[in-house]
């Protein structure tokens, strides 16, 4: 019930280390997967790993803020495999100016930071569901999964920007599965993952001291998580891969916490 085999998924952010464990897992269940990212050498890097392990991968060099780039390699997977079922909305971020640190107050808050933080999470998830999207609904079928995040549900100190630009994800996935469902049928499905801790490039230097011990941030953070770690990666790829698959046909317009039970506990 969980194959995906003859599907074609695209994964923005696939070049990163949660995009990329999505990306394996969605191969490793039978997708054909299209690595979507705008750095070449990283893109290519992922492909060769999918390939390698068996499966079949495209590269997409595209920037998720850039309408013509997408529609290039939308046309290129298009000529590749000839539809679009499955989207994952992987690629996003943080911003240093939209971070309040511990030495600082939100008075000095940067607004071009904020901004910045706003547009690769929140519009680099609506473009390129706004371009690859139409090909779903053409066929009345496909599985759109945004990635929120925990910082979304909690009030997460210091990451001011991302936890706003990630609470309009959930919004925006609650919205448009309606908006789709109205307007074209049961078919097209838009859910997201909210992903609790999981240690990437961006936030390593916050988790981990150089030694690989907690800092002080993440031992607060693991203390408040009953699992009482981080998430590894591939722990994303089952929730990923039920809601791309016809096993959740009748789920739509939900945020799933993958967490380890952080969004349960109260810290009491």
């Amino acid at each position: 019930m969980f194959k995906l085999n003859g599907k074609v998924a695209i994964v923005t952010g696939g070049n990163g280390v949660l995009g990329g464990a999505i990306a394996h897992g969605l191969s490793k269940n039978g997708a054909k997967v299209a690595v979507l990212g705008r750095t070449e050498e990283t893109v290519n890097a992922r492909v060769k790993e999918i390939k390698e392990a068996g499966g079949e991968a495209l590269a997409l060099v595209a920037d998720v803020l850039d309408k013509e780039s997408l529609i290039k390699a939308k046309d290129k997977i298009l000529a590749e495999w000839g539809s679009i079922d499955i989207l994952v909305n992987g690629a996003g971020g943080n911003k240093k100016g939209a971070v309040i640190t511990p030495d600082q107050e939100f008075f000095d808050l940067s607004m071009e930071a904020l901004d910045g933080v706003n547009q690769l999470n929140f519009n680099g998830t609506i473009l390129p569901t706004l371009i690859f999207s139409e090909e779903m609904v053409k066929q009345k079928k496909g599985s759109i999964i945004n990635i929120s995040s925990m910082a979304a549900q909690k009030s997460i100190t210091r990451v001011m920007g991302y936890s706003a630009s990630k609470a309009a994800i959930d919004n925006f996935t609650k919205w448009l599965s309606v908006e789709l469902n109205h307007k074209y049928g049961e078919g097209v499905r838009v859910n997201a993952i909210a992903p609790g801790f999981f240690v990437g490039e961006q936030n390593r230097d916050l988790l981990l001291n150089q030694d690989g011990s907690l800092t002080a941030r993440g031992q607060k953070i693991v203390d408040n998580t009953p699992m009482a770690r981080f998430g590894k990666p591939e722990e994303l790829q089952g929730a990923a891969v039920w809601l791309a698959s016809d096993a959740s046909a009748f789920v739509t317009g939900i945020v799933v916490p993958v967490d380890g039970g952080f969004s349960a506990f109260g810290g009491v």
